[in-house]
């Protein structure tokens, strides 16, 4: 992360609550619909759909839930990132410059596509595998870097825990906890979930675009008179220093909390490929077509099938 959050504190000892300046509030509430996806497969989509085009930097959002033999075979993609988190089971990736690895409860895949990948991903087991995978685009000066890989096994990512709140710090900062992920693109990936009667304030970088995507449970955000909402929601916060949150209901709140840097460019996306103008767009076609410009590898290229 190139920019840290701050607020005032207070109270004291374990006790001490950051006090923000401009908290934040939902601006946008927008229910995640199922759609069909890839190959058979089922997501329900937040950020990408015509209530909720984009949000700078993210382009898209899917909540998926998927079983064999569905799934999503090879496919390209060039100028922005995707983030797999699994919530449950476990996914496949292979790719056509000969990285294959399994993805399982709790992993993460952060993939930089830059200049062109050809993957495929596909459930790893039987019966049905459930994840988020968040699309963050690149600035113009990135879209065309190599391709990278960042995954963390559910083990190795960053934790802490306080008041009744746990969150998982896959990318940004919670608690004075820090994940070693580098975001490209500066960008916040919390995942709290919060047990009965806990509250939350969390810092967020005062310039940067946030979400909240509800998993499991029902949550108050923004101001404790605020309308409770529950999972499958995504929900768009104003402008502000931080976020804060209530769980009044008798169950677990799962949500995601994600925020990041707004570009301030141009986004004109076709499918797979997002770019920054429409020469571009059709540049990246020619080359997907041709095997030229990163996708050289695209001809001869193909996944194995997964035994189950």
């Amino acid at each position: 992360m190139s920019q840290s959050a701050s607020a005032a504190v207070v109270g004291g000892g374990d006790h001490e609550i950051p006090r923000f300046e401009r908290p934040r509030f939902v601006v946008k509430r927008v229910v995640a619909e199922s759609q069909e996806e890839g190959q058979g497969a089922t997501v329900r989509r937040s950020i990408g759909r015509p209530e909720l085009r984009n949000l700078d930097p993210f382009l898209m959002l899917d909540e998926f839930s998927v079983s064999p033999p569905a799934g999503f075979p090879d496919h390209p993609h060039r100028g922005f990132e995707t983030v797999t988190y699994m919530l449950e089971g476990a996914f496949t990736h292979q790719d056509f410059a000969g990285h294959k690895g399994t993805i399982s409860t709790g992993d993460v895949q952060w993939m930089t596509a830059g200049r062109g990948i050809i993957h495929s991903e596909m459930p790893a087991g039987e019966g049905v595998q459930k994840g988020l995978q968040l699309w963050i685009n690149l600035s113009s000066k990135d879209k065309m870097v190599e391709p990278r890989y960042q995954e963390l096994l559910s083990k190795n990512i960053s934790r802490a825990e306080k008041d009744g709140v746990e969150v998982r710090i896959i990318a940004g900062e919670a608690f004075g906890v820090q994940s070693p992920v580098y975001t490209r693109t500066p960008t916040m990936f919390l995942d709290f979930t919060m047990k009965p009667g806990a509250q939350l304030h969390q810092p967020i970088p005062d310039s940067w675009n946030s979400f909240v995507y509800i998993v499991e449970g029902e949550g108050i955000f923004g101001g404790e008179d605020s309308t409770p909402a529950t999972s499958h929601h995504c929900l768009v916060l104003s402008p502000g220093d931080g976020l804060r949150v209530w769980n009044k209901s008798a169950k677990q709140l799962r949500f995601v909390l994600i925020a990041g840097q707004p570009l301030d460019e141009a986004v004109v996306q076709y499918g797979p490929f997002v770019m920054n103008t429409h020469a571009e767009i059709r540049q990246a076609m020619e080359d997907y077509h041709l095997g030229r410009n990163g996708f050289e590898r695209a001809k001869h290229w193909k996944s194995e099938p997964l035994l189950h």
